[in-house]
């Protein structure tokens, strides 16, 4: 570890947030786990609770000379639990934005039903319509591709478990791709309906691989699967 890494100080834990575990922090980034129901961003409705603002605060007030605010290279949607990263300075938020398509993303998603091929890749143009529904076109002028390997880890009469490679991050994407192959993810008011008796949407963003926007160094952090999910698959 570099004298770099090594003099970084992160702020006490009495200033850490609720609904959100610091899986690590320098001068350049912060990686985050969030809980779900908690926004990314803040929305007309929602803008002191989101994790955005919860960081800001963070920063500010545990450790000044880490920066007054965090800047954001991703989102999850608000009710999909996991991993975020942020930058601290706009030379990483550049980086790690334009080295994007190199970040390896794993999901892990309950859907109702058995799929056919316990292994594939969905692959579609997806769009967005006035009311911000996500959906597939034939329109490949209109659309962005978007593409989805899973696996099957495990299956009971209902449901299946899943490990998600994000090929592409579009808006909704695997809830739309699932929905519209007639497995829609567990707890997914928008693209599935009502689950009677689900508690959440069962979509965790559960490992996020990058290279560090300064020194390069691959970095991994994972997180381990939701209890609900296993309690779902009995």
């Amino acid at each position: 570890m570099s004298e770099y890494r090594k003099n970084f100080k992160g702020s006490p834990k009495r200033f850490h947030p609720k609904g959100i575990t610091i899986l690590f922090e320098d001068y350049d980034i912060i990686v985050i786990e969030k809980v779900h129901g908690l926004l990314t961003v803040g929305n007309v409705k929602e803008r002191e609770n989101t994790v955005t603002s919860l960081l800001n605060n963070y920063v500010r007030k545990g450790n000044p000379k880490s920066g007054n605010s965090v800047l954001i290279v991703h989102r999850l949607d608000r009710d999909t639990s996991g991993i975020l990263i942020f930058a601290k300075t706009e030379h990483s938020k550049r980086y790690l934005q334009k080295h994007w398509k190199e970040t390896v993303k794993t999901y892990y998603t309950v859907v109702h039903g058995l799929l056919d091929k316990k292994k594939d890749i969905i692959s579609s143009y997806l769009t967005e319509n006035s009311i911000h529904r996500v959906y597939s076109t034939q329109n490949t002028d209109e659309g962005k591709l978007s593409k989805t390997e899973y696996k099957v880890l495990k299956e009971s009469e209902k449901y299946s478990l899943l490990e998600i490679n994000l090929l592409t991050g579009r808006k909704n994407q695997i809830r739309v791709h699932f929905s519209e192959a007639g497995h829609p993810v567990v707890g997914d008011k928008m693209y599935a309906g009502k689950d009677k008796g689900i508690k959440r949407l069962s979509l965790h963003a559960a490992s996020l691989s990058f290279n560090h926007p300064v020194n390069e160094e691959r970095m991994t952090f994972k997180t381990g699967m939701p209890d609900y999910f296993n309690s779902l698959m009995g």
